[in-house]
């Protein structure tokens, strides 16, 4: 009989004493370019691959479009057992200005205590601690009584269709729960998400020459602007937010005042539609009226609405206007979804962080999206957990912590005890 106490301390014990080696790995991760686009994770999986061979893991490739490789490895036992799923991306978003660094975005250099580059904190230190928790328990050779799946993917960053949701519709992982290591606080995972609706909008008008506006054709530009103002008053609709999911917007709400003060003024937006007019485009020159016009609107949903109503609400403002116009979706798109704080994936990583950190942790909502809503969409319980220094996060000189890698790894590796051992 194992006892499963002495064996998570034995572990956590072995993530301490061969921290150098794990912060290394998570180093050369980052020295790999992977931006996406353009999405070529050829070299970084093979690193990946490479690494877990040499532990004596089996892998399986997926090429699911060009250049874009999902790896694939599973440890364990019995068939009876619960299956666990370890996920992570091995995109990144672009560099951006390189001038605007203060060091390589491929550095992976550790300076004060910091590890350096993009990806640091999304989400190349989360990957590179499941990987190497993955790593660490075919090494040991570890007896576990369930299945342990590492699902590497490749493309997150763009909202795009070949990474997790990609390989759930084939049927190529599945689990009884899921652990994303997107970055979160250090004692704060995500347990839920607000819902996404990426749309373009293209308005019609009519040309004419510039010095006859506004008597002479129709100017595309200004019919958007009505249109503009219209999709704006998204924000103010009052959505009544369901029973259920009202505790865990007050303690989202809780941890934008008390851990992320930097959020306090922004917890509206976890009972909002928010809206971002991120692009737009049209005319030809100041002389002529436009005859089209296009933008680009991000909005996220919060729980009480759906994507469907929110189109016909958008719908309808428009056709008010009597403009001619076409809407076409793209990016993400999700209604707001979560899985039970009490769900045993919950359970297990939550209790492990104060297990670990001997510190009070919960669960919270995240504003943004992530593959977790592709996970819940095929109702596996997932939730996400993973170092990070959130202010750094798709900006110049992303970095994250050295001791919250570590941390996360004695919580990753903690949790896949508690979880699969659980009667």
């Amino acid at each position: 009989m194992v006892n499963k106490q002495e064996l998570k301390d034995r572990l956590i014990q072995e993530i301490e004493n061969n921290k150098d080696e794990l912060i290394d790995f998570c180093s050369q991760l980052i020295k790999i370019p992977s931006e996406n686009p353009p999405g070529d994770s050829t070299e970084i999986t093979t690193f990946i691959d490479n690494y877990l061979k040499n532990a004596g893991a089996d892998t399986a490739w997926h090429e699911s479009t060009d250049k874009m490789y999902n790896l694939i490895s599973t440890i364990g036992g019995g068939e009876e057992g619960k299956h666990l799923i370890y996920c992570g991306h091995s995109d990144v978003v672009p560099a951006g200005d390189l001038s605007k660094w203060d060091f390589s975005p491929t550095s992976g250099e550790i300076v004060d205590g910091w590890l350096l580059g993009r990806g640091a904190s999304d989400m190349k230190a989360g990957l590179g601690g499941l990987i190497y928790t993955f790593a660490l328990l075919k090494k040991l050779n570890i007896d576990l009584p369930g299945k342990l799946t590492l699902a590497v993917v490749p493309d997150e960053e763009t909202g795009g269709e070949f990474g997790v949701p990609w390989l759930l519709d084939r049927n190529l992982i599945a689990g009884d729960g899921c652990l994303i290591a997107e970055p979160s606080s250090r004692f704060n995972p995500t347990i839920g998400q607000k819902g996404s609706f990426w749309f373009k909008l293209k308005v019609y008008g009519e040309p004419g020459h510039g010095s006859l506006s506004p008597l002479a054709g129709n100017n595309a530009i200004v019919s958007m602007i009505d249109a503009i103002n219209e999709i704006r008053k998204l924000w103010d609709l009052e959505i009544e937010i369901p029973d259920e999911v009202k505790p865990l917007i007050e303690k989202s709400k809780r941890y934008m005042r008390e851990v992320e003060k930097d959020r306090k003024r922004f917890q509206p937006v976890m009972d909002h539609i928010t809206v971002n007019i991120g692009k737009i485009q049209g005319g030809t020159k100041s002389n002529m009226i436009p005859e089209s016009c296009e933008v680009e609107v991000d909005c996220r949903l919060p729980f009480g609405i759906t994507q469907d109503e929110v189109s016909d609400y958008v719908h309808e403002k428009l056709d008010a206007l009597g403009i001619e116009y076409e809407i076409s979706r793209f990016g993400f798109r999700s209604d707001a979804n979560y899985t039970s704080a009490e769900d045993p994936v919950c359970r297990a990583i939550i209790d492990n962080i104060t297990y670990v950190t001997e510190h009070d942790a919960y669960g919270v909502s995240q504003w943004a999206s992530s593959d977790a809503r592709h996970f819940r969409n095929h109702n596996i319980p997932v939730l996400q957990y993973g170092p990070a220094f959130l202010p750094s996060i798709h900006g110049y000189n992303e970095k994250v912590k050295v001791e919250d890698i570590v941390r996360c790894c004695k919580v990753y590796i903690a949790a896949v005890i508690d979880y699969l051992y659980e009667a």
